[in-house]
């Protein structure tokens, strides 16, 4: 396959090279990523300035094109301009941090992948929930694994997968569960602290899904040992809502 590599941690980040390491050795690959992290700028595109690129190479060992802009752009830039074929593939990650229940709403990791997808590209997006990167070479040859799978059997169009796994050895995790992405309320936590011109700020907490959830709940599988598998879809009617709300007589006038 050629496979097209990209994240929102930039382009230097330890789970994008354990994704090179393990896709490289089977497949061609084209590293398409952001200069510097861009994490949570979820599905962003850049408007107002300039896009530029750079090729580059990271260790003396991954090359790659290093992207000014957001993940979203790295997917459009590459499949528009950079690449001289379109992929078979997309993978997005490997994340340091779950990307499960309202976070998938936020992740720029998330966004690449459904950027993909929406230009008719099978993709996944990879995240594993520890900040570390000592179980991203075992999670990137599962991602490998899982690619030819994906490729193979064809996702539904403008599906794509969100895929978690726990920071775990792969003899410590129970299984692949198939989830569903969690739809818990909006964590509204703020620490506010003083700067020393007593100038008030705040830091935003990180929103987080509870093992408590259903099982068949993403980010439940994951605190469980599973590793969480999600097909999204990029097209977000509630066709259920649209069926009740075909009903309304609404006028055009008041």
């Amino acid at each position: 396959m050629h496979v097209m590599l990209t994240n929102d941690d930039g382009i230097h980040a330890p789970g994008l090279g354990a994704l090179f390491d393990a896709f490289s050795s089977r497949h061609q690959v084209t590293v398409v990523a952001p200069d510097r992290e861009r994490s949570a700028v979820g599905h962003g595109i850049t408007l107002h300035q300039p896009i530029r690129f750079e090729e580059t190479r990271v260790n003396g060992g991954m090359a790659g094109f290093a992207v000014s802009g957001t993940p979203a752009d790295c997917v459009k830039l590459g499949l528009a301009e950079l690449l001289d074929t379109p992929p078979d593939l997309v993978v997005s990650g490997i994340n340091p941090g779950a990307n499960v229940g309202i976070n998938v709403n936020y992740s720029g990791t998330v966004a690449a992948a459904k950027e993909a997808a929406m230009a008719g590209i099978p993709a996944m997006a990879v995240s594993i929930i520890s900040p570390g990167d000592r179980h991203v070479g075992a999670a990137a040859r599962f991602a490998e694994a899982l690619s030819r799978r994906v490729t193979g059997q064809a996702l539904p169009a403008g599906t794509f997968l969100n895929v978690n796994f726990p920071d775990l050895p792969m003899d410590r995790i129970r299984g692949v569960r198939w989830s569903r992405q969690g739809a818990g309320g909006v964590a509204r936590h703020f620490e506010k602290r003083r700067d020393p011109r007593d100038r008030i700020y705040y830091w935003q907490g990180c929103d987080s899904q509870s093992a408590d959830d259903p099982p068949d709940v993403d980010g439940a599988a994951l605190g469980n040992r599973y590793i969480s598998i999600t097909p999204i879809k990029c097209d977000m009617t509630d066709y259920d809502a649209l069926r009740e709300l075909a009903r309304w007589n609404i006028p055009v006038t008041p």
